[in-house]
């Protein structure tokens, strides 16, 4: 219910327009958003790497509706990546398609992704591009997108995608990409879906995440496993001990701001954590879609606000 509310707050523009512009939704979204330059990335991305974890940056946007806007995104991420080289941050970028203009070329998508993708592989260290997923109408063109670019030559470490755990077709999603043997980042889901497609009850979507896991966690493939459920932690912590599993053979993934004392505490045991940390003037769908995953955020800026 509550996710549901927040995830139409996301979509009201009226809202969005007026939050984007105010001094006040500035400050209160700063709690799981890095900032809106550059340099506001890069600082909080040295301040989580000093706390022994590593980064994915996200430029946050979506639904750009034009070219001159797809290829400022994609000029912004060149920038990232250098910013990641002159500081030796242990970091990556995440981006989504419709950001790149998918919607609006999706030639002039593809070449400007191809165009990071290559620029991260001239790295060195090279770096690594996440694709990120977006609503149900975008994974099918996501996955294939991201096949086709995995498979160039001199690509294959260097991209990967996402696959949301509440949707229905995402066990073969994660067959077909494995055999390619491209990277997952394996997450819940935070979009609103009918029930045809996407699992509605909580126990269903953290079944199919528990299947899923253990599928990555054995394949071999170095996997990120996003979460803040102490639940899925467990059973994931539980089953690496149980399949001798190396720490150094998958990440769990944890947002800025989020549980700082469970990231933490993952670090002291041991396992390696990734710290997703979004920046940029487009935040508020973002901001949104955070407060409705989990009722504590929402108890959390609420406290912040009566303290200010």
């Amino acid at each position: 219910m509550l996710r549901a509310f927040f995830v139409g707050l996301s979509e009201n523009q009226t809202l969005r327009n007026f939050a984007e512009r105010s001094a006040l939704g500035r400050r209160v979204s700063g709690r799981f958003v890095a900032g809106t330059e550059i340099t506001d990335a890069v600082r909080a991305a040295q301040n989580v790497n000093r706390s022994g974890m590593s980064v994915t940056i996200d430029n946050l946007g979506e639904n750009v509706t034009n070219p001159d806007e797809a290829r400022h995104s994609a000029q912004l991420y060149h920038q990232i990546l250098e910013a990641i080289a002159a500081n030796n941050l242990n970091a990556n970028i995440s981006l989504k398609l419709t950001h790149m203009g998918l919607d609006v070329d999706e030639k002039l998508a593809r070449e400007l992704v191809s165009a990071l993708v290559a620029k991260a592989t001239s790295m060195n260290p090279p770096g690594f591009v996440r694709v990120d997923m977006e609503g149900s109408h975008y994974t099918q063109r996501t996955l294939d997108f991201v096949h086709e670019l995995h498979g160039l030559p001199g690509n294959g470490n260097s991209v990967g995608t996402v696959i949301q755990a509440y949707l229905r077709r995402s066990e073969k999603d994660v067959e077909k990409l494995l055999a390619d043997g491209i990277r997952i980042r394996l997450c819940k889901g935070a979009y609103k879906e009918p029930a045809e497609i996407a699992f509605a009850a909580k126990s269903e979507v953290d079944q199919s995440y528990i299947r899923l896991m253990k599928t990555l966690m054995k394949s071999g493939i170095y996997h990120g496993l996003a979460t803040h459920d102490e639940h899925l932690i467990q059973q994931a912590e539980e089953f690496a001990t149980r399949e001798k599993l190396a720490p150094e053979t998958f990440e769990f993934q944890m947002l800025y701001g989020i549980r700082r004392d469970l990231q933490q505490s993952l670090v002291r045991s041991g396992w390696r954590v990734r710290i997703y940390v979004p920046f940029g003037t487009e935040w508020y769908p973002y901001f949104m879609r955070r407060l409705g995953e989990r009722p504590a955020n929402v108890l959390f800026i609420a406290r912040h606000m009566l303290r200010s």
